[in-house]
C-alpha cells in the first residue's frame, strides 16, 4: 500500500490538477473500486489505487487541447481519435502521470492508457481499472450493480459483460465505436451481433 501520508499528498495534488469537485470525487471512487477489485483477484492493490487516482488527469481538457498535447508528445492520433478526441484523455493521462506525478510503472501507465476504450490485449490491472471506471458506485445505469458483483467474482466474465453492455449502448445511441473497443470485444468473446466488422 502507499503510505497514508504519501497518498493523502497525492490526492491533494490530483484535486488541484483537476480543479473540479465532481471529477475528483469520481477518481476517488474509481481508486477505491480498483483497490477492491485488485484485492479480490490477487493483484497489486497499491498499483490499482494509484492508477485509479491518476486515470482522469486529462479528462477535462477540451478536444483541441487533447489533440495538440498528444501530437506534441507523439502519441498516435488516428482518424477515430481525431473525430472523437475525448478518448485521447486516456493516453494523454498516462503521459501526464509520468511527467507531472513521476509515475514510471509500466503496469500503472498501461491501465491508465486503456481505461476508456479498452484494447485487444489487457492485463489484469488494465481490466481492473477499466471495470472500476465503468462500475464505480457513482455511475447510475441499469445493470451496474450486477456487473460490479460479477467483477468481484470473475474479471474476464465481467469484461465480457461490461463490454457487451457498453457496445449495446453505443449502438443504440448511434455513437461510433472505437476500433480498440471492437478489438477488445473480440478478445473477450463478446457476441458480435450488430457490431461493425473489424475488417
Amino acid at each position: 500500500m502507499i503510505h497514508t501520508n504519501a497518498f493523502t499528498a497525492l490526492a491533494q495534488r490530483v484535486r488541484e490538477h483537476l480543479g473540479q469537485a465532481h471529477r475528483y470525487a469520481h477518481v476517488v471512487r474509481v481508486a477505491r473500486a480498483a483497490e477492491v477489485l485488485a484485492m479480490r483477484h490477487g493483484l497489486d492493490a497499491r498499483k490499482a489505487r494509484l492508477a485509479g487516482m491518476l486515470h482522469d488527469l486529462a479528462r477535462l481538457y477540451p478536444g483541441a487541447r487533447l489533440i495538440d498535447e498528444c501530437e506534441l508528445r507523439r502519441i498516435p492520433v488516428g482518424a477515430f481519435e481525431r473525430a472523437n478526441p475525448i478518448v485521447l484523455h486516456a493516453p494523454l493521462g498516462a503521459a501526464l502521470a509520468q511527467e507531472a506525478f513521476g509515475v514510471h510503472d509500466a503496469e500503472v501507465l498501461s491501465a491508465i492508457e486503456k481505461h476508456t476504450v479498452a484494447a485487444a490485449a489487457m492485463s489484469g490491472l488494465d481490466c481492473v481499472l477499466y471495470l472500476a471506471d465503468g462500475l464505480e458506485p457513482g455511475r447510475d445505469y441499469e445493470g451496474r450493480a450486477g456487473l460490479w458483483e460479477l467483477a468481484c467474482r470473475d474479471l474476464h466474465e465481467a469484461m465480457r459483460a461490461t463490454l457487451a453492455s457498453s457496445l449495446a449502448y453505443l449502438i443504440r445511441k448511434k455513437i461510433p465505436v472505437a476500433p480498440q473497443t471492437l478489438a477488445a470485444a473480440t478478445t473477450f468473446n463478446v457476441d458480435r451481433g450488430g457490431l461493425p466488422s473489424l475488417t
